[in-house]
């Protein structure tokens, strides 16, 4: 589909997606009654229950969806062939009275660095585009067995934008790029682009994205979606392609914290996700947050920060403006930590699968296939990685240690100084525009504390500046996931802020 295909045509190709595909007309009677945009997971499972749609008629809508949209967008690499078979085998357990929880049928797109069997799992490099995994990552052993439908892989950065120094978001070798469905021309953002994207568009109920640093929580606010980076070790990392065991963590992407929250019960095997103020929220009177504006994103995201203030005051909540200590020494530190933690774990990694079997046969292999460099040529991030110091090094130690450290302090003493249940911040400039030969202009440290600390960060939709999406990043301290749901469920019904996009070639005069 041509991407200066206008909104209105986008427009007419959903209602066609919903209403008048090749699946029988009593699915897509079923299924035609569901604003998927809007739906939720309790909205569609009581659905399910009283006999007015079915698993299969719901997968069928979303695969519909991604034939029409997807084009468009390109946000998802590939769809499983499987899915129908897995939507079936739900309506059987749900006519049973057998069903496996919140998530059984629900469709659930997965980010491609995630193992999945039977599938490509490429972390968008056409080194890892041969033969799929073995098994699956245990993260999707617990969607599977919670009856989930594995609908398809999205696109993401390629190795999730820790290849060259000066990447463009949401291009890869295996899917290039991904564009942003409110405005086509603009950028994504990384790494789990494709995941937030494809929520956006409606081409899923919910995605599982992955995070070193801001790669679930930016595309969610770039995209106008949630995103959750759970705890550190909150959920398995296990058959991910990694970056750094210190900071990498999978979470779920959804269009709205319910969603959120029911698909981190099933990731994190925590049935207590599922239940309270993340599914019907409370209210945000008597809450104290701690507001770090960042005016180095732009005085419109300031002027988007300084509404959310007041809504919340409205609301009950106190607002009081904040700056977390220790950030420049933070930047300072964490990348060389990366690059050290990235070459040891990725070089564990690649001797479980087929292809390069370590990081300097990856770096030959990207010299010698010239479809890597379409986009961007660079890949000094695998050549600084190489040459980086060993883990067991005292200097890298001793970095990691402080990291650790000042991370952990920032949040906490913030905290504690200003008796806050949340600190939040903007998630995210405006999208930029997408451009190979730039890169990205991405300095966004409102990530940066909760991802190297390990703790919780939450991305819910908080408005629009000319026609893209902001979010706003809430973060609390370690395993306080089940608080900053429940926070984030009650703000977000109180800034109603998403919107569906309208698929604009560009907003630019």
């Amino acid at each position: 589909m041509n991407r200066r295909r206008t909104a209105v045509a986008i427009a007419a190709l959903v209602v066609g997606s919903l209403g008048t595909g090749a699946p029988p007309r009593a699915e897509a009677a079923d299924a035609a009654a569901v604003d998927l945009d809007t739906v939720t997971i309790p909205e569609l499972q009581a659905r399910m229950a009283g006999g007015s749609l079915t698993s299969s008629a719901l997968t069928s809508a979303y695969l519909r969806r991604i034939d029409a949209i997807d084009p468009t967008i390109h946000a998802v690499l590939r769809t499983d062939p499987t899915a129908p078979r897995q939507a079936a085998a739900s309506d059987a357990r749900h006519r049973r009275g057998q069903t496996r929880g919140p998530l059984d049928g629900i469709p659930v797109l997965l980010k491609d660095n995630v193992n999945t069997r039977g599938m490509p799992t490429t972390a968008g490099s056409l080194a890892l585009a041969g033969s799929p995994p073995d098994a699956d990552a245990a993260l999707v052993t617990r969607l599977r067995d919670a009856g989930a439908v594995i609908l398809g892989k999205t696109n993401l950065s390629e190795w999730a934008n820790f290849r060259a120094q000066k990447p463009t978001s949401g291009w890869s070798a295996v899917g290039g790029q991904t564009s942003n469905p409110y405005v086509l021309d603009r950028n994504p953002c990384g790494s789990s682009a494709g995941s937030g994207a494809a929520l956006a568009a409606s081409l899923a109920q919910v995605a599982i994205g992955t995070e070193t640093d801001g790669s679930i929580v930016c595309p969610a606010g770039m995209n106008g979606v949630v995103g959750h980076k759970p705890s550190l070790g909150l959920v398995s990392q296990d058959g991910v392609v990694p970056i750094s065991a210190e900071q990498d963590t999978a979470g779920p992407m959804a269009r709205n914290v319910t969603d959120t929250a029911l698909t981190l019960s099933v990731l994190s095997g925590d049935t207590s996700y599922a239940r309270g103020n993340a599914v019907s929220p409370g209210s945000v009177r008597g809450k104290r947050i701690g507001l770090w504006r960042l005016p180095s994103l732009g005085a419109d995201v300031d002027a988007v920060m300084s509404r959310t203030a007041e809504r919340l005051r409205s609301a009950g909540a106190e607002v009081v403006e904040v700056t977390p200590p220790y950030q420049e020494r933070l930047a300072e530190l964490e990348f060389p930590a990366l690059l050290s933690e990235f070459h040891r774990d990725i070089d564990a990694y690649l001797a479980t699968r087929k292809g390069p079997s370590d990081l300097a046969e990856l770096v030959e292999f990207n010299r010698t296939h010239p479809a890597e460099r379409t986009c961007f040529a660079g890949q000094e991030l695998f050549e600084q990685a190489l040459a980086a110091p060993a883990t067991t090094d005292p200097g890298y130690r001793a970095m990691r240690a402080e990291l650790k450290d000042l991370s952990r302090r920032s949040i906490d003493e913030t905290m504690a100084a200003h008796r806050l249940d949340a600190i939040a911040s903007p998630t995210n400039p405006p999208a930029w525009t997408t451009d190979c030969a730039r890169g990205d202009n991405d300095v966004i440290p409102s990530s940066t504390p909760a991802a190297v600390a390990g703790y919780p960060s939450l991305s819910v939709p908080a408005g629009t500046v000319d026609e893209l999406p902001v979010g706003l990043l809430l973060m609390a301290g370690g395993h306080q996931d089940g608080e900053l749901l429940s926070l984030g469920a009650a703000v977000e019904r109180r800034l109603h802020a998403w919107r569906a996009p309208r698929y604009l070639p560009s907003n630019t005069p």
